[in-house]
């Protein structure tokens, strides 16, 4: 097998010989999740301490809900919120943090408060300075694929062919990142699973994970507690969408995702580690 590293800050992952999860830190009042569960700063820090001892190997911290038909919120607003929080992780735990964030105004501070890592909804396209900042400052960049915005992105989403138009926006911005000088190791790519998808174009995905893996990066992806496994599990219950989505960390695993973006770490470092054990063994 090939190794593939995901460089992140000074850190170097193999991530062909394991997976990474990355716990959900929602430092906002309107989250479809946790709904502001972990708002206050305290809460907040508390979690993610939390996630990091149960094994997540990233904390992405976001303060503006991308839930659908959530609206914007100011770059003052947003850094209230998430740079307290990066700031005191940092000093406590030695995990990388990402920052969830499609301005480079926020993404800048929180580098500078510890974060190592953008995780950008709009895939760079949101704000002109991202890609520079990036390369800037040597982060890794989670190029994610969003069609519209949060507050439109499920009003009756279409592609021609959903695969293939996503294939080929990971390589339209890949090609952008390396022309500002983005470090091609640091990149990785997210198809953004219910941002500005059906429940058919969710499930085309993640059944072809594997073309989504542009210039041999890390494919990330995020399914907890999305709606999409509500209408699957015929449940509206956000607390039935556990299982499933555990269940899709070790079949995803095995289907060539290399990160997994999820709220109950524990359960999901679980399944990480049976599902890695047994593709060892069948080589």
């Amino acid at each position: 097998m090939r190794e593939m590293i995901w460089k992140i800050g000074e850190r170097v992952f193999n991530v062909s010989r394991q997976g990474l999860i990355m716990g959900v830190l929602n430092v906002t009042p309107d989250s479809f999740s946790d709904g502001g569960e972990f708002f206050a700063p305290e809460k907040a820090i508390e979690r993610g301490l939390a996630m990091a001892a149960e094994g997540a190997h990233i904390i992405d911290v976001g303060g503006e809900s991308t839930r659908p038909g959530a609206e914007p919120v100011s770059a003052e607003e947003e850094l209230r919120r998430v740079i307290p929080v990066i700031e005191k992780l940092q000093a406590r735990i030695d995990v990388a943090i990402s920052i969830d964030t499609s301005k480079s105004d926020v993404a800048r501070a929180a580098i500078q408060a510890g974060a190592s890592i953008v995780n950008d909804v709009t895939g760079g396209r949101g704000d002109e300075e991202m890609l520079p900042l990036v390369a800037e400052t040597n982060s890794a960049f989670i190029i994610m694929h969003m069609q519209g915005t949060p507050r439109t992105m499920q009003n009756q989403p279409r592609y021609a062919d959903v695969v293939l138009e996503i294939a080929d926006f990971f390589r339209q911005q890949y090609a952008r990142a390396i022309v500002y000088n983005i470090d091609p190791m640091a990149i990785a790519f997210d198809p953004g699973i219910g941002f500005g998808k059906t429940l058919d174009h969710n499930l085309e995905l993640l059944a072809h994970l594997e073309q989504f893996r542009v210039h041999d990066r890390p494919v990330v992806v995020g399914v907890s507690r999305k709606s999409f496994l509500a209408k699957l599990i015929d449940s509206p219950d956000v607390g039935d969408r556990l299982a499933p989505a555990v269940a899709l960390t070790a079949l995803l695993r095995a289907r060539g995702a290399d990160v997994f973006r999820v709220h109950e770490v524990k359960e999901n470092v679980s399944a990480l580690r049976v599902a890695e054990a047994i593709l060892r063994r069948a080589g």
